[in-house]
């Protein structure tokens, strides 16, 4: 079993535990958690809180006496229940620059490294100034707690890490501005959006496009949590985003190199079709992927994914039969 690390910075959050073979939402301050029923809620459950979230009412329960445990005594599951995740792609400046360089320099020996940068800062500079994000679309099954062992699928070696700050929905969003998108953010997650790398372009499609539903969605490869925490207790602009692999550094960044922020994100998604409440929207990850590092996840391999404010997750991999 994996513990999770209470180190967030709001005085508390949401989560959901086993209790007892079931899984049950809690509410989080400190190292404790106590399980809220529906009264308390004032909601029949998760994702009809989130949709007019009344956190007044939970922080004046941390005050209460009530059935609290140990944070260490209890196994946590993924704290939310989407029923659609999207995935924002190439949204880390210092990333994307350096996937354009590797092309680039693949495509053109003759152009320095100083070349190929200035090359790639140009295209993200209007990109940031004129583009518009793009999206994956997730399978909410896929989306699991960080004490399931992360199975890797035995039909390849390139299984990849991708630690993102996950929005959660709260209010429905259809068709809203960046400036009306932050009253439908309930609140923030850790995922980690593991991503098969050698599936992502099928060889034998050749230009057709890329299999992004196979190379992102087998099960358990959405790994989030530990916490949900209110939106009013995180400032999304600049946040320390960091996974480490066995103890080493990975992937060391902050929020600030979003090209397209968490406004952004959330009017332009909402434009396509409506978010719902508890669906999750990933923002993208940093540079320091393992295709960066030419080394994929491993039986045996251990990955601690920490944001600011967030906590932190530990993922272990296992060995894949299928």
């Amino acid at each position: 079993m994996t513990k999770m690390s209470a180190n967030f910075d709001a005085p508390f959050a949401l989560a959901r535990f086993d209790n007892g073979g079931r899984a049950a939402l809690g509410l989080v301050a400190g190292d404790r958690i106590r399980e809220l029923t529906p009264a308390e809620l004032g909601a029949e459950d998760l994702n009809a809180f989130l949709a007019s979230p009344d956190w007044d009412r939970l922080e004046a329960l941390t005050q209460q006496d009530g059935s609290w445990h140990p944070l260490d005594d209890v196994t946590l599951l993924a704290p939310v229940e989407p029923r659609e995740v999207l995935q924002a792609g190439a949204n880390y400046r210092t990333h994307v620059i350096q996937l354009i360089m590797a092309g680039l320099s693949k495509g053109d020996p003759s152009r320095s490294a100083d070349e190929v940068r200035a090359h790639a800062e140009k295209v993200m500079d209007a990109r940031a100034a004129s583009g518009r994000p793009f999206f994956f679309i997730g399978l909410p099954q896929c989306v699991v707690g960080a004490n399931v062992p992360l199975e890797l699928p035995s039909y390849s070696e390139t299984h990849d890490w991708e630690l993102e700050l996950a929005v959660v929905i709260g209010k429905r969003a259809a068709d809203v501005s960046p400036e009306d998108a932050m009253e439908h953010v309930a609140g923030y997650t850790i995922v980690n959006d593991i991503t098969t790398r050698d599936l992502v372009f099928p060889t034998d499609v050749g230009d057709i496009g890329a299999d992004w539903y196979r190379s992102k969605n087998a099960p358990g490869f959405l790994p989030t949590g530990p916490f949900l925490v209110p939106a009013q207790f995180v400032d999304p602009a600049n946040l320390r985003v960091v996974l480490e692999l066995n103890g080493e550094a990975k992937q060391d960044a902050t929020t600030a190199e979003l090209i397209f922020d968490v406004p952004s994100l959330v009017s332009v998604a909402s434009k396509t079709a409506p978010l719902n409440p508890g669906d999750l929207l990933l923002t993208g990850s940093p540079a320091g992927n393992g295709q960066h590092w030419k080394r994929f996840l491993q039986d045996g391999d251990v990955m601690s994914g920490s944001i600011e404010g967030l906590g932190t997750q530990v993922v272990r991999c296992v060995a894949g039969s299928r």
